[in-house]
């Protein structure tokens, strides 16, 4: 093997019922249910749903003891079916209905911020080591009857880490940082090592791309320094929907599986649950893709990503850009400095191939355009731009992804793992994506999605919106579509839509305003972190969040 190319991480296999995963097994889809979890018709005739897309896991929120025995209601139904599904339930602040859930499904999520701390309110507490430790021993002891339940009902585990539950034990002693959802999830692991417990998977999410790509990739880091080797859970939590929602799991997820991160995967959608499987089905298959593609033989240059000097707009700096070979793709949403057809840049077109051949040179005044065909794009890039590092060029480089004979969709998936995974590593000063089934318009818009998902440059509203589920207190999707009608204009604004407080004003920590669901028919606004509004009926709460931002001055 080298280094260029794609190798799957290596894990230890976990039973989740008749679907095993990690090991030699195929990278699973699942995704999550939004029906109440009381409503045992309707689950079961969602779960059909979504099975029948794909599924190979199904999740189900377990808010208390109740839910959870009737998730072994739902169990009972579907196999009556013949739909042997295993099903896994989902548990936040209630350790008694992980407890009875242990005992009627093939897996349980628990979430290390809130299974023995108490829930998140962002104090800052100042622990000396001895007391940090005493709560260790602490989560050691809730965890431990846990853990021989499961094993006595050969029930798996999900250890779920989210960036907006952190506990404030962790965030007073780490920060809110990726170093901080690792020991998060590590001081369980440890647990369950212990213990001799190994039917653990480990998900670590956050609505934030760039963060969810660290701090799965530290994750692996500090198991791998710690012999451990659980399969792992990929998500983007809170993505969205639309073209946004797949364009920003495209770039965190596929970035992870292409380079052989990851072993189940659930994309998040302010959609039905069904419209995610086929998303996470298409990023799953391109990655397993890979295996097969011929070997990179090339050097690896020292340091990460790759640093530029500005020629004019482009490079070092300056604002990633986007180019076309087209003036058609101007219109009043486009950042007026996109380079177009006619530039007068020196342009230097190029393919990784004639680079890692040593066979271009290139003038000091040149932008270079690089693009590949290889079947591995991502890892034959890298090996081109490693190799113009090795001969110490600097010239700006702007990524060329062609795709011909794909259909739109699955252009902007490929278009999005392929240009973000470079981006989030630091290559490239700019994107240029080409495909037949698109115009140049719509190739450009794509460009400037990719580029907002991995942090780079922002030129459209943001929205920040959980998929749903049977926490949810209000109808999600009608909400983000009249948030969206009122508010997409903002160019360049994070909102965030949160069904319910679980995650509510921690993973929203990247948003200007949130729009939190805080009882049934019931609103709370955010402004940042701090909760500005409380309790405003649903049917009003859109006007007072456009009242709120104008308040705030962030109306245009």
């Amino acid at each position: 093997m080298h280094p260029f190319d794609y190798k799957r991480r290596s894990t230890r296999q976990v039973i989740v019922g008749g679907v095993p995963l990690g090991g030699d097994n195929p990278i699973r889809i699942q995704t999550m249910a939004s029906t109440s979890t009381m409503d045992t018709e309707g689950s079961v005739a969602q779960t059909l749903r979504m099975v029948a897309a794909g599924a190979e896991y199904v999740r189900f929120t377990a808010q208390g003891v109740r839910e959870a025995v009737n998730l072994g209601e739902i169990r009972r139904r579907l196999r009556a079916q013949g739909v042997d599904v295993p099903l896994v339930a989902d548990i936040h602040f209630n350790p008694r209905a992980a407890f009875a859930a242990a005992e009627e499904v093939e897996k349980v999520r628990i979430n290390p911020g809130n299974f023995v701390d108490p829930g998140r309110v962002f104090a800052t507490i100042d622990y000396t080591d001895e007391e940090y430790a005493a709560e260790l021993k602490k989560i050691e002891e809730a965890l431990v009857p846990f853990l021989e339940l499961c094993r006595k009902n050969n029930t798996a585990i999900r250890i779920g880490v989210n960036h907006g539950s952190l506990s404030d034990r962790i965030m007073s002693r780490y920060g809110d940082t990726p170093a901080g959802m690792v020991e998060s999830a590590m001081e369980f692991l440890r647990v369950c090592r212990r213990h001799d417990f190994g039917d653990v998977v480990i998900s670590i999410k956050a609505s934030n791309v760039v963060v969810m790509v660290e701090t799965v990739r530290r994750l692996v880091a500090a198991m791998k320094a710690e012999d451990l080797d659980f399969p792992l859970h990929l998500g983007v939590t809170e993505a969205g929907e639309g073209e946004d929602g797949r364009i920003k799991s495209a770039v965190g997820i596929g970035t992870l599986l292409c380079e052989g991160i990851g072993d189940t995967v659930r994309v998040s959608l302010s959609e039905e649950p069904e419209c995610e499987l086929p998303v996470a089905r298409a990023l799953v298959d391109y990655a397993q893709s890979l295996a097969g593609a011929p070997s990179i033989d090339a050097p690896e240059a020292s340091g990460e990503g790759y640093d530029s000097r500005r020629i004019r707009n482009v490079g070092g700096s300056a604002l990633k850009v986007v180019m076309s070979d087209t003036d058609d793709v101007f219109d009043d949403n486009f950042t007026p400095d996109i380079i177009a057809g006619n530039t007068d840049l020196k342009l230097h077109r190029c393919t990784a191939d004639e680079v890692l051949d040593g066979r271009v040179k290139f003038g000091d005044d040149e932008v270079i355009v690089l693009s590949s065909h290889h079947r591995n794009y991502i890892g034959h890039m890298k090996a081109a731009f490693h190799a113009l590092k090795l001969r110490n060029v600097d010239n700006p480089v702007i990524i060329k992804a062609g795709y011909e004979g794909l259909g739109a969709d699955e252009v902007k998936l490929r278009g999005a793992v392929e240009c973000g995974a470079l981006l989030l590593d630091g290559y490239g000063d700019g994107l240029m994506i080409e495909a037949d089934s698109l115009s140049a318009a719509d190739a450009a818009r794509l460009a400037f999605a990719i580029l907002q998902s991995a942090r780079l440059r922002f030129s459209h509203t943001e929205y920040i919106s959980c998929p749903g589920c049977g926490r949810t207190l209000f109808d999600l999707q009608s909400t983000v579509a009249r948030v969206k009608a009122a508010t997409s204009h903002l160019r360049g604004l994070k909102i965030g839509v949160m069904g319910c407080i679980v995650n509510g004003p921690g993973e929203m920590a990247d948003a200007d305003y949130g729009y939190v669901g805080a009882g049934v028919g019931r609103v709370s606004l955010y402004k940042g972190k701090e909760c500005v509004e409380k309790n405003i009926p649903a049917e009003e709460a859109v006007e007072h969040l456009v009242n709120l931002i104008k308040k705030c001055g962030d109306w245009k």
